[in-house]
């Protein structure tokens, strides 16, 4: 019988890296979101994972480059306000699913720590992940760029993801 769980926002974090000039890095969060997962197996293998994002909650500590980044030059919040993520393999440490940022759908593969399964004072069983990867920002969509004049680019195309992430057993 498969076992449901549910993300714990308050001890999650949605995280990505991108460098800045190519000098520098900026880190940014989305501040919403949940997911959740279903297996059948203690060590959440075969398991099937469901996750989206509300871009609208995006946070780089800037609101011009956070108002930037809403905008059609990158996500389009208006239009597109879920970016959202389907498994389709998880073999314990490698998992393989659908990433829709805009109107663009691309298979991506994430590496995937499982850090344990706790019980916590109130009697909830949690279980937490770290889990990494990057993509190209640009097969998505997210297609703005500047050359400074000293010919550097403002944003790289590639774009880090580390999420720290914590379930609940429902």
């Amino acid at each position: 019988m498969a076992t449901k769980w549910k993300i714990d926002p308050t001890h999650s974090d949605i995280a990505f890296k991108v460098k800045h000039m190519m000098i520098s890095t900026v880190t940014g969060f989305f501040n919403e979101f949940d997911g959740e997962v279903e297996t059948e197996n203690d060590d959440f293998s075969g398991a099937k994972i469901n996750f989206n994002v509300s871009i609208d909650s995006i946070n780089t500590k800037n609101e011009d480059r956070d108002a930037h980044l809403k905008s059609d030059d990158f996500f389009n919040a208006a239009e597109y306000p879920k970016m959202t993520f389907v498994s389709k393999s998880f073999d314990g440490e490698n998992l393989v699913g659908d990433l829709t940022i805009r109107d663009v759908t691309k298979e991506v593969k994430l590496d995937v720590e499982y850090l344990g399964t706790a019980v916590d004072p109130y009697g909830q069983t949690k279980a937490g992940f770290e889990v990494t990867g990057s993509l190209n920002r640009k097969e998505f969509g997210l297609n703005w760029s500047a050359v400074t004049e000293a010919g550097n680019i403002v944003v790289s195309d590639k774009v880090k993801l580390q999420l720290d992430v914590q379930f609940i057993k429902q």
